[in-house]
């Protein structure tokens, strides 16, 4: 018996509409300019190019280590390295917002969103949420935009953890929380490699998200992490779930 369903966020839940790479740049230019009117001078393309370099950096080495490395964190990194290793905390924390604000506007629920938890909720199960992302402040508005903040409990950002799905450890604290075991739980994702494995990797059922799935991420890892179920769409879930409740978690 299914009792539990975890759910990613980004691409599962809310889904993003935009050129990723032509949004970080201009969120990269909005950041620069944050911290030019705080009063640290640099040379603007030079650094956002380098800024947007270790950005792309850390999401490779994170996938590695499962370990969170912080937006506030490589922006110290990258400003160190400009010649500014005293810049205080409320600068970087304006900076940061005015990077994600370029993007927040670009997130908008996924389709049949709100009927699916609804449906969830109105039999009982327990919803928590596990995200992987740089910055926990992006993700809490995230959520409140989206006007998911009521169905979940526990929220993890791995901003706040200082670990990545797929570290097991995240989906077990939600297990400690709902004080459930393993098997009475799945996971609903778009990432094979941090959804999909993380789940495995802790005993827990696997749905996988394809409807924004196609990513070089994806592509890597289709060969060798295997979900159980496959969902084209999240209105699918709730039909999946008794599937699942008589068998031992896959992978």
């Amino acid at each position: 018996m299914i009792r539990g369903v975890i759910f990613d966020l980004g691409s599962t839940l809310i889904r993003f509409e935009d050129d990723w790479s032509e949004v970080l740049e201009e969120s990269s230019h909005a950041l620069a300019r944050q911290l030019e009117r705080d009063g640290y001078h640099l040379d603007g393309k030079s650094f956002t190019e380098a800024f947007t370099q270790e950005i792309q950096d850390s999401y490779h080495v994170r996938e590695r280590d499962w370990v969170e490395r912080t937006t506030s964190s490589v922006l110290r990194k990258v400003l160190s390295r400009f010649g500014h290793r005293e810049v205080t905390d409320e600068s970087i924390e304006r900076a940061v917002f005015q990077f994600y604000n370029i993007s927040e506007a670009r997130w908008v629920p996924m389709d049949g969103v709100y009927e699916v938890l609804n449906e969830l909720r109105a039999k009982g199960l327990f919803l928590g949420l596990i995200s992987n992302a740089g910055d926990e402040g992006n993700v809490q508005r995230l959520i409140d935009n989206a006007e998911l903040r009521s169905y979940f409990e526990p929220i993890l950002i791995s901003a706040a953890m200082g670990i990545r799905k797929p570290n097991p450890k995240l989906f077990e604290i939600v297990l400690e929380t709902w004080d459930l075991p393993a098997h009475q739980v799945v996971m609903v994702g778009d990432n094979l490699g941090a959804d999909i494995l993380g789940a495995q990797n802790a005993g827990v059922h696997q749905i996988w998200l394809t409807t924004q799935a196609d990513t070089p991420s994806n592509r890597t890892h289709a060969s060798v992490i295997v979900p159980e179920i496959t969902a084209v769409s999240i209105a699918e879930v709730p039909d999946l779930l008794p599937q699942l409740a008589n068998s031992s978690p896959g992978g």
